[in-house]
């Protein structure tokens, strides 16, 4: 917040975010860890700098302007507020604080899962999973409406051209195949284990990203059909299956206590398909050449 330099604003946000990843391991809570070291530090820091490049032009005359004095206390009496507030929340929390993970231990069996924050986000809380897919999606077409008229159904981002012999070429060709086995199995253990489909969609994502860097893979034109399927197939079969919660549990994404398991696989795997695709897409950016190009 302090910086006036984005390009170290981000490099200090990075940082935080891997700084936050640790505590969240320290305190047991390694589900967490992966999500902040993957999305929260790791795309966030990409789509970062990605924008801190584009304003490289205008931060300098921006940099010369100093906020007046009322706006600096405004500012500096809104923070304190917010602290405030923060501190009470958690200070003044009643004793014991009020919790249903009770509730949600003694039926984690019902769902055929043995990680409880995976049982969470996808039965108790299965209707903010599917929204947080849908709003990554719209993120995506939000950022392809940046594109000018003439380069829309076009590539996102420019053609990379790596040095076949460079550094680069062979990090990635030795680090994209280990990487997409370690995002498959992060997903995979994560019915069972710490992990799950938004942190092997990152890892997929980031690998997908380097090979693109690396000049190994073009950036596909968004006009494609495959690619728009493969963007909408997870937030289409979540729905699909939460619509036949009603016919099979008598609830919106309620799974039948049959086979609870396979459901939420079945919702999984297209899921981690379409993040993975939506978040390469983000950090690749608008299209910026023709289809053709």
């Amino acid at each position: 917040m302090a910086a006036r330099d984005t390009f170290a604003a981000v490099v200090s946000f990075v940082a935080y975010g891997l700084l936050l990843a640790l505590v969240w391991v320290r305190l047991a809570a390694p589900d967490v860890a992966l999500t902040e070291a993957a999305i929260g530090s790791g795309v966030t820091g990409g789509l970062l700098l990605a924008a801190s490049t584009r304003l490289r032009r205008t931060e300098t005359p921006a940099a010369r302007e100093k906020p007046g004095a009322t706006l600096r206390l405004a500012a500096a009496i809104l923070c304190t507020l917010a602290s405030a507030g923060l501190a009470a929340i958690v200070l003044l929390l009643p004793e014991p604080a009020p919790t249903l993970a009770p509730q949600a231990a003694a039926n984690l069996a019902a769902t055929g899962l043995g990680n409880p924050v995976t049982a969470v986000l996808m039965a108790y809380r299965a209707i903010d999973t599917l929204l947080e897919t849908v709003v990554l999606l719209l993120a995506l077409v939000g950022t392809w409406s940046l594109a000018p008229d003439r380069f829309w159904g076009g590539s996102p981002g420019p053609r990379h051209h790596a040095d076949p012999d460079g550094v680069l070429t062979f990090v990635a060709q030795l680090l994209v195949p280990i990487g997409i086995l370690v995002g498959i199995h992060i997903f995979w253990v994560g019915s069972v284990a710490p992990g799950g489909e938004f942190q092997g969609a990152t890892i997929l994502a980031a690998m997908w990203i380097l090979a693109m860097m690396a000049g190994l893979v073009g950036a596909p034109s968004v006009s494609r059909r495959w690619l728009r399927l493969v963007l909408v197939a997870g937030p289409a079969v979540f729905i699909s299956i939460g619509l036949a919660g009603f016919a099979m549990a008598s609830a919106f994404l309620a799974y039948p206590e049959s086979h609870p398991k396979l459901l939420i696989l079945t919702i999984e795997v297209p899921v981690t398909l379409s993040i993975a695709t939506t978040l390469a897409l983000l950090v690749a950016g608008p299209p910026e050449r023709g289809a053709q190009q």
